[in-house]
Parts: structure tokens; C-alpha cells; sequence
């Protein structure tokens, strides 16, 4: 017969738990994260060639570089556990859209650092941080990236459009009407997509000064657009 005495009635199953995993290497593991997360951070500031820099996108890639750690460490220890993290995971959306390829590089690199650093292999992710970021620092600064621009006209007579035309061929490498309106008031609205010539934007002047344009505004974009 089993007889239950005072410290089994006051065990604890978290403090069993505690000790089934090391405090050490788990610190370790975070560390490690932490720092190869300011790598990707140093990286992703350094290449960046987009058109606005977001500082809280790249801040998210050290908090996710030790949130996987953290998970990947916890996990290891207990199947039970990983089993319903698996589940609780499944479960979550991300619905804040990714428009640019490269940030999804950078979010893929961060996780993946993650689960190297929570399974304990350090040196692997470290040569390979260091060789995923040499390559982006080489090839990210030769790349000439060639912003699109959008040309807004708005104008009062469709008679004007050949000189519009005529003025853009001259000045821009090249150019596509993506949309055509009419505005209250018999206006006309069109938009061009346009490429420029060394960022040489003195052309909308001239534009704006051919007789019957009432405004010309020029806006740059990310390459989506809905009319």
C-alpha cells in the first residue's frame, strides 16, 4: 500500500519541468539569437533600396530571430508541449501584406536563424549569417533599382493630348497610360505610369505649362495600382 507523505502533497510539476532543461544553454540560445538578429538588422539597414525604410519592420526581425528561439527551446524539452504549440500555431494569420520579395528573404532568414540558435547549433548559424550577409551586402549595392513613377494630368481638352505625349516621350526612358477619365465638369484625368531618366523630373514643368493642363502631380509607387 502507497502511503503519501507532506512533500508529495506539495510537489510541484512545474519545478520538475524546470530542471529537465538547462538554464545555461538556454541563455545561450537567446543570447545567440539576440546578436545574429542585430546582424540581420545591420544587414537589412544597410541594403535597403525600397522606397520608405520602415525601423519597426526591421526591429521585428530581432524580436522574431528570439521568439523562435524561445519556442524551439521550449519545445525540445516536452513533446506534449510541442505538439500544442504546433496546433497554436496553426491557428494564427498574418494578414500585414508583403509587397517587397526581399523582406520576405530577410523574415525567412530571421526565423530560420531562430530555430538553428534554439536547437543549439550556434556555429552553423553563424557562418551561415555571416555568408547570407556578405552575399546581400555585395550584390544588394551594385543592383540599380529604377523607381517607377505615377503622372496624374488633368486636363480640359482631349485636343492637348499629343503634345502631353509628345513632351513625355522626350524626357522619360518609357511610359504606359494605365488609366483615363472624365471629371465633373467635362475634365479629362489620365495616368501614366513613367520611368525617368536619371530622376530628371524637370519635364513635369513643361507639362504643366502646355495650355489646358490644369495640374500635373507626380507620385511614386510600389508597381500596384487599381484604377
Amino acid at each position: 500500500m502507497e502511503t503519501v507523505n507532506f512533500d508529495d502533497i506539495f510537489k510541484s510539476s512545474i519545478l520538475e519541468k524546470t530542471s529537465s532543461f538547462s538554464i545555461v544553454d538556454s541563455a545561450i540560445g537567446l543570447l545567440a539569437a539576440f546578436f545574429i538578429g542585430l546582424f540581420i538588422y545591420y544587414v537589412y539597414k544597410k541594403t535597403f533600396t525600397g522606397v520608405i525604410y520602415s525601423h519597426t519592420f526591421n526591429i521585428s526581425l530581432i524580436i522574431m530571430s528570439m521568439t523562435t528561439a524561445l519556442i524551439i527551446i521550449g519545445i525540445s524539452s516536452n513533446v506534449m508541449l510541442s505538439l500544442g504549440m504546433v496546433g497554436a500555431l496553426s491557428i494564427v494569420r498574418f494578414r500585414t501584406p508583403i509587397k517587397d520579395p526581399m523582406d520576405i528573404v530577410y523574415l525567412f532568414w530571421a526565423i530560420v536563424s531562430g530555430i538553428l540558435c534554439g536547437a543549439g547549433f550556434i556555429p552553423l548559424v553563424i557562418i551561415g549569417s555571416i555568408l547570407i550577409g556578405l552575399v546581400l551586402i555585395l550584390f544588394g549595392n551594385r543592383i540599380k533599382v529604377e523607381n517607377p513613377y505615377l503622372l496624374v494630368v488633368r486636363y480640359d481638352e482631349t485636343s492637348i493630348e499629343k503634345s502631353m505625349e509628345h513632351v513625355i516621350s522626350e524626357h522619360v526612358k518609357k511610359h504606359s497610360v494605365k488609366s483615363k477619365s472624365i471629371m465633373p465638369g467635362n475634365d479629362f484625368e489620365v495616368t501614366y505610369e513613367i520611368r525617368v531618366k536619371e530622376n530628371d523630373m524637370s519635364f513635369i514643368n513643361n507639362i504643366s505649362g502646355i495650355e489646358g493642363v490644369k495640374s500635373a502631380i507626380m507620385l511614386s509607387y510600389d508597381g500596384n495600382f487599381t484604377a
